[in-house]
C-alpha cells in the first residue's frame, strides 16, 4: 500500500532570525461572545456579555466579535445586541466586528457604532437552503447591498464561508463550490474570509484539499480559517492551514459554542488551547495565555458549565476574580 505524501511542516518552526517578521506573527479572531454564546442554551444577562468582552480585551486579543444583529426571534441570545455594542470598553487597537446578515442588520450596526461587521455565506446550497432560506448564490446577492453601504459608511466587511468541507445535509463539499462562494466575496470586497467547518468533520486531507483550491483563486493573507472541534481535528486542521501561509485564526474562549448537528459534541476550537499550539510553534499571538484561561473560567462560572478547553482545564492557577 502505497503511503500518500505528506507536506512538511518544519517551515512552520521560524528561525530566530525571523523572529520579528510577519510570517511569524498570527492574529486569533476571538469569536466566543457571537458564535459561541449564541449556541449556548443558557441566556445570560448584557452586563455578563459586557464584562465578558473587557476581560478579553485585557488579554493582547487584537479582534474580539462583539455580537450579532440578527432578529431575537431566532437568536434570543444576541437580542441585546445594541445594549452590548454600546456598553462594552473599545480599547485603542482593538476591532469589535459584528455580524450582519443583511441590510437591516447593518443599519442598526450602524446606528449602534459598529465600525466592521460581517457577512455569513455558505458552500453548500442545501445547508444555505435550510438556514435562510435561498441558494448560495442568491445569498451573495443579499450582501451587495450590505457592501455597497459599508463602502459609504467607511465600514470593514469580514466575510465568512460555512461548510467548507461538509454539510449536515448533503455530506462532502467540493472545493469548486467553496471556491465560488469566497471569490464572489472577495471581488465584492470583504478584506478577509475566514473558512468555517461548520460541523467539524474536516481532516486534515479534506482541508488541503479545499485550501489548494481556495488559496489559487484569494491569496492566504486574505483568508482565516474556522474549526470546530466535535471530532476532535480543529488543531490539526489549523496546523494545516498555517503551512499554506494562512496567519488568522478564528477560535472562542473555553470553546464556547456546541455543535448544533451533534448533540453533546464540543464545538469551536478553545482559544486557550490554539493559544498554546501556536506559541509551541514559536509563533506570535500577543495574547497572554496566563490572563485568557481565567477569563475562560470566569464565563464558564458564569454559565454553569466546564471548559471545553484541555488547556484550561490542565492548568493550575490563581482562581478567577470574584465579579
Amino acid at each position: 500500500m502505497k503511503i500518500p505524501q505528506i507536506r512538511s511542516l518544519a517551515c512552520l518552526i521560524p528561525k530566530r532570525s525571523a523572529a520579528t517578521s510577519s510570517d511569524n506573527q498570527v492574529r486569533i479572531v476571538e469569536v466566543g461572545p457571537r458564535d459561541g454564546l449564541q449556541n449556548e442554551p443558557k441566556l445570560l444577562p448584557a452586563a455578563t456579555k459586557i464584562e465578558l468582552i473587557n476581560q478579553l480585551s485585557e488579554t493582547g486579543l487584537q479582534t474580539i466579535e462583539a455580537t450579532s444583529f440578527v432578529s431575537a426571534k431566532w437568536v434570543p441570545q444576541m437580542g441585546d445586541n445594541a445594549e452590548v455594542l454600546r456598553g462594552i470598553r473599545k480599547v485603542p487597537g482593538i476591532s469589535y466586528p459584528v455580524l450582519t446578515p443583511n441590510l437591516k442588520g447593518f443599519e442598526s450596526a450602524l446606528k449602534a457604532g459598529a465600525q466592521e461587521v460581517a457577512v455569513f455565506g455558505a458552500a453548500s446550497n442545501a445547508f444555505s437552503l435550510k438556514n435562510v432560506n435561498c441558494t448560495a448564490a442568491e445569498a451573495i446577492e443579499r450582501f451587495k447591498p450590505v457592501l455597497k453601504a459599508a463602502e459609504q459608511n467607511g465600514v470593514r466587511v469580514r466575510g465568512y464561508v460555512s461548510t467548507v468541507v461538509g454539510c449536515p445535509y448533503e455530506g462532502a463539499v467540493a472545493p469548486s463550490a467553496v471556491v465560488k462562494v469566497v471569490e464572489a466575496l472577495y471581488q465584492m470586497g470583504c478584506y478577509e474570509i475566514s473558512l468555517g467547518d461548520t460541523i467539524g468533520v474536516g481532516t486534515p486531507g479534506t482541508m488541503r484539499r479545499m485550501l489548494d483550491a481556495v488559496t489559487k483563486t484569494v491569496p492566504a493573507k486574505n483568508l482565516a480559517v474556522h474549526c470546530h472541534d466535535t471530532y476532535g481535528q480543529a488543531l490539526s486542521n489549523i496546523l494545516v492551514s498555517l503551512d499554506y501561509g494562512i496567519r488568522v485564526v478564528d477560535s472562542s474562549v473555553s470553546g464556547l459554542g456546541g455543535c448544533p448537528y451533534a448533540k453533546g459534541a464540543s464545538g469551536n476550537a478553545a482559544t486557550e488551547d490554539v493559544v498554546y499550539l501556536l506559541h509551541g510553534l514559536g509563533l506570535n499571538t500577543g495574547v497572554s495565555l496566563d490572563k485568557l484561561i481565567l477569563v475562560g473560567r470566569y464565563i464558564c462560572t458564569e454559565l454553569g458549565r466546564q471548559s471545553e478547553s484541555k488547556v484550561n482545564r490542565a492548568w493550575k492557577g490563581p482562581q478567577p476574580r470574584n465579579q
